[in-house]
């Protein structure tokens, strides 16, 4: 069983900066990609960025320059460092894991950037 946990959501002001964590723990392979996707009110779910366990990364293009992931992959945990926030960024934001065949989903947390 993987379970995913995250934190670090919230209300900022446009411009500032946010930082979210999340932390996979169950069975897990050596390789993996985790990563972050958000939903908007009335959207659908997109990505914003991922990164595997070798370090390849992919960002969405709205938030490249702005947004930063980074992993340890020791504490199976992700990060995302997210600067120059737009009210155009406020969403539900989710951790994802692909693990082998399947995905894992956390339980969301929500940004609000306001302007």
């Amino acid at each position: 069983q993987v379970q995913l946990v995250e934190s670090g959501g919230g209300l900022v002001q446009a411009g500032g900066s946010l930082r979210l964590s999340c932390t996979a723990s169950g069975s897990i392979f050596s390789f993996n990609s985790m990563g972050w996707y958000r939903q908007a009110p009335g959207k659908q779910r997109v990505l914003v960025a991922t990164r595997t366990s070798s370090g390849s990364t992919n960002y969405a293009d709205p938030v490249k320059g702005r947004f930063t992931i980074s992993r340890d992959n020791a504490k199976n945990t992700v990060y995302l460092q997210m600067n120059s926030l737009e009210p155009e960024d406020t969403a539900v934001y989710y951790c994802n894991l692909v693990n082998g065949v399947t995905n894992y989903w956390g339980q969301g947390t929500q940004v609000t950037v306001s302007s």
